[in-house]
C-alpha cells in the first residue's frame, strides 16, 4: 500500500564523541532524562506528526535498541496501516556489509523504501533531544514544490563553524552549501532532518553506486549534488529547542536544562507526549536545586545520601553520605557509602564503590561509563 511520507532514522552512529557512555551500545539507545532514551525524541516526533510506517536503520551495537523499540508499540507505531521494521546492515551481491554514510544507508534500503511506494521521504536522526512537527515541514515542502527540504534553525555565530551551514535567498532556496566553515557566512545550521522526493532521490543514488559511488553522505556530497544540478533545495527554518546531545557536555547541559522547572522541551505538554518504553522498574526521580532530599525510599530505591540539582533513573541505589550534586545517574547506577558526584555522568550499570569521588566542572563533566566499576577509596 502506498505511504504518502515514509519516515527513516538513522540510528547506527557509534558515538564515539561520548566516550565510555557508548562502549557496549548506539548513542541514540542512551539514556536521557531520567526515564528516556535519546530515540525516544525522534520516534514520538514521528507519532504525534502521524508518521506511521517508520525504518528504523541500525548498525553499532543494535541491541539494547533493537529491545527497546521492538515493534513500535510504545510510541503506537503499530497498529494497523503502521509499522516499524529494524533494518540492519547485510552482505550485498557487491560486497557491501556495512554503511559508510548516511546516504549509502538509504540507498542499501531501497526495496524496504520501494514497498511502500511512497511521494516522500523523511530521513531523521536518532540522536537529537527536540519536539518537531513533520507536518508543518512537509506542507512547506509540498508549498515550495522542493526536491529536497532540509530542516535547519539559526545557531550562535560562534558555533556557526561546527555545523554544516545554508545560504539561501529570500525565498529560502538554498544557494550555497558549507560543510563546517571556517567563516560562515549566515548561521543556518542544518539539523540533519530532510524530506526528499523520493523518486529524484532514488534516481540520484542508483545512478551513483552504478557509476563512482560518490553520494555516501546527505551533507557532503548530496546536498552540493542537488544544488550543483539546480534542483528546487529550500531550508525549513525551525525556531523551538533542538539539541545535538553527541558530546559529553551537551549531554550534560541537556539533561540539566531538563531540570529547569522552564524547561523547554515542556515535557509535561498533554498535546505532545514524549512517549518510551513501559518499565516495570521504579519511575524517575528529579531533584531540582531547592530539593534535598535525605534517608528515603523512592518506589523500592533506596536514596540515603543527599542530592541536589540531578537526575536519578530507574533502579538507583545511593548508601549513606552520599553527596549527589550537579549530576545524571543513568539506570541501575549503585552509589557506595560516602561517595562524591558533583558534575558528572555516572553510565547505565555503573558502580562507584564507597568514598570514591567523581568531580567534574561546568565546563569539564566527569565521567564514569556504562558498566564501569570504580572500587572502595583507600584510605591514605
Amino acid at each position: 500500500m502506498a505511504t504518502e511520507m515514509l519516515g527513516m532514522i538513522l540510528a547506527g552512529g557509534q558515538g564515539t564523541r561520548l566516550g565510555k557512555l557508548t562502549k557496549n551500545t548506539a548513542k541514540p539507545s542512551v539514556p536521557f532524562g531520567g526515564r528516556y532514551r535519546i530515540i525516544d525524541f525522534t520516534l514520538s516526533n514521528l507519532a504525534n506528526s502521524e508518521v506511521n510506517t517508520v525504518g528504523v536503520i541500525t548498525q553499532y551495537q543494535p541491541l539494547e535498541l533493537n529491545r527497546h523499540i521492538q515493534n513500535g508499540a510504545s510510541w503506537g507505531l503499530n497498529d494497523k496501516d503502521a509499522g516499524v521494521t529494524i533494518l540492519q546492515p547485510y552482505a550485498s551481491s557487491e560486497g557491501e556489509k556495512f554503511f559508510e554514510g548516511t546516504a549509502h544507508a538509504i540507498y542499501q534500503n531501497i526495496a524496504y523504501i520501494d514497498s511502500y511506494a511512497p511521494r516522500y521521504l523523511l530521513v531523521l536522526s536518532g540522536d537529537h533531544i527536540y519536539k518537531m512537527d513533520y507536518r508543518r515541514m512537509l506542507a512547506f515542502h509540498k508549498q515550495k514544490k522542493a526536491a529536497l527540504t532540509v530542516g535547519v534553525m539559526p545557531v550562535a555565530k560562534s558555533e556557526a563553524s561546527r555545523f554544516g551551514i545554508m545560504n539561501t535567498d529570500d525565498t529560502d532556496r538554498i544557494i550555497q552549501f558549507e560543510e563546517k566553515p571556517k567563516a560562515p557566512k549566515s548561521n543556518l545550521a542544518s539539523m540533519g532532518i530532510y524530506i526528499f522526493d523520493w523518486q529524484i532521490l532514488r534516481q540520484y543514488l542508483i545512478a551513483s553506486y552504478a557509476t563512482d559511488s560518490q553520494l555516501e553522505d546527505f551533507g557532503k556530497d548530496v546536498i552540493p549534488t542537488y544544488l550543483a544540478h539546480n534542483e528546487a533545495t529550500f531550508a525549513y527554518a525551525f525556531n523551538g529547542y533542538w539539541k545535538d546531545v553527541g558530546t559529553i557536555q551537551s549531554l550534560w547541559e541537556a539533561n540539566m536544562e531538563f531540570l529547569s522547572p522552564h524547561n523547554p522541551l515542556n515535557i509535561g505538554d498533554r498535546n505532545w507526549r514524549i512517549y518510551s518504553q513501559v518499565s516495570a522498574l521504579p519511575p524517575m526521580f528529579l531533584t531540582a536545586s531547592a530539593h534535598v532530599r535525605r534517608a528515603m525510599v523512592v518506589d523500592g530505591d533506596y536514596i540515603a545520601g543527599t542530592v541536589t540539582h540531578s537526575i536519578l533513573s530507574q533502579n538507583v541505589k545511593i548508601g549513606e553520605g552520599a553527596v549527589i550534586k550537579d549530576s545524571m545517574l543513568m539506570p541501575n547506577v549503585v552509589i557506595g557509602k560516602n561517595v562524591v558526584v558533583d558534575h558528572a555522568i555516572i553510565g547505565e550499570n555503573a558502580i562507584v564503590g564507597d568514598g570514591g569521588e567523581v568531580i567534574g566542572k561546568p565546563d569539564d563533566i566527569a565521567v564514569v561509563g556504562y558498566g564501569e566499576i570504580l572500587g572502595r577509596k583507600e584510605k591514605e
